[in-house]
């Protein structure tokens, strides 16, 4: 393998990060190319902390001859067994000890001390590089603050200086290639996390300035939770938070479930929407999001009952109507979210299901909207006049929506 080899592989790492091409497929792009021009790759992975709720990082891997899985994505190594093999791999000795590489020349006596060396020896490889690319402060994004790397060979003598020199010139491309792919996987992560899937999306295709919203209509669902300020009155203030979490988890998965948009969390509520071009749709959505919940909250409730946590119940108001969907905020902190009276309304309903003592309440409109057919299991609940709200109307509601908590 010569240096012009070596310019020809950079140049295509590059060209595939500019691309935006997966990171698996980077890898693998990368390291076939390596060993077609005759540097003796057999294995390689690379790995990269994230910015994730769940995930620490994603790791991504190569075979010469085994089919293997070529990315995943790996939890917390902050504690237990996942902790103990972290701190017993290649890598965590080089970062703990700031070193960017380590060799062991597994075929020629070199000891087997890390996590995989064992099972890299067994399958015949005679030589191992683990590589650490630190990153500065300024290109630092939570725990992703370096690039590890590590390549085998089942090559007689090993890597020769010269093939070590050419890893040594390519594996930081490569890096570079990967973060910039990994950076617009954190930033579509972090919308979707902090703004709902369908805006996030829209922000992440340039619908970013100010006052640039669309008309549309929409099904709204408000929910909040039953005597959520009694209950935190009264319960450790460390529990709290947990049941937030517990309560807003079956909420939100009922609503993506039903193919919802939660765009809001404002304390204890859930602000949501059902978008599509068939009123009818959007309500049965709703209609399905809300029955989804009640299934989950079911199984929730048995759960904190059996450990001695509190529990509670959420209600409802669904709404339908035109809405604006897009920015509203200042010039340099704005809020993706829908406005218009329908939102004012969709809460004052949600608000009414306390004085009724009723899980859920339909607007008229809503009910109008849903098939003739289906419209049978709703009773109505009265006419109300909603504070806020200019016009009376009457409130529907199922047969098994009463308060429970």
């Amino acid at each position: 393998m010569d240096y012009s080899d070596v310019s020809t592989i950079a140049a295509w790492v590059t060209e595939q990060g500019l691309k935006g091409v997966s990171e698996a497929e980077l890898m693998t792009g990368f390291c076939a190319a390596c060993r077609d021009a005759g540097l003796p790759l057999d294995r390689g992975m690379a790995l990269m902390d994230t910015l994730h709720p769940v995930h620490e990082g994603r790791a991504f891997r190569w075979d010469s001859v085994e089919e293997i899985e070529t990315e995943f994505e790996y939890g917390p190594t902050s504690s237990g067994e996942a902790a103990a093999n972290w701190q017993r791999s290649a890598f965590y000795h080089l970062w703990s000890r700031n070193e960017r590489e380590l060799r062991r020349r597994l075929g020629f006596g070199d000891p087997i001390d890390f996590t995989m060396l064992d099972k890299i020896a067994e399958a015949g490889h005679t030589d191992f590089v683990a590589m650490m690319h630190r990153f500065s402060e300024a290109g630092t994004i939570g725990e992703m603050d370096c690039f590890f790397s590590h390549f085998a060979t089942k090559h007689p003598e090993g890597f020769s200086d010269h093939d070590l020199a050419v890893l040594r010139k390519l594996v930081p491309v490569l890096g570079l290639a990967i973060k910039c792919i990994a950076l617009g996987r954190i930033a579509r992560t972090i919308a979707e996390v902090y703004l709902g899937e369908d805006a996030a999306r829209q922000v992440m295709e340039g619908k970013i300035s100010r006052g640039k919203s669309e008309r549309i209509s929409a099904a709204l669902w408000f929910s909040d939770l039953l005597n959520y300020t009694k209950i935190s009155d009264r319960v450790p203030p460390e529990e709290i938070i947990p049941l937030l979490n517990d309560y807003s988890e079956v909420a939100i998965s009922a609503i993506h479930e039903a193919g919802g948009n939660v765009l809001k969390l404002i304390g204890d509520g859930v602000l949501a929407i059902f978008k599509g071009e068939v009123p009818a749709e959007t309500c049965q959505a709703a209609l399905r999001a809300e029955s989804l919940l009640r299934e989950k909250l079911v199984k929730l409730n048995a759960a904190r009952a059996a450990d001695g946590r509190a529990t509670t119940d959420v209600y409802i108001g669904l709404h339908i109507g035109d809405v604006f969907y897009g920015n509203i905020g200042s010039q340099d902190r704005l809020d993706f979210t829908v406005i218009g009276p329908a939102v004012n309304e969709v809460s004052r309903i949600a608000s009414m299901c306390r004085s009724v003592d009723l899980n859920l309440l339909i607007s008229s409109d809503f009910a109008a909207a849903i098939p003739a057919e289906e419209r049978t299991a709703l009773a109505c609940v009265g006419r109300y006049a909603l504070r806020g709200v200019q016009r009376a109307q009457e409130l529907y509601t199922l047969d098994s929506a009463r308060l429970n908590g």
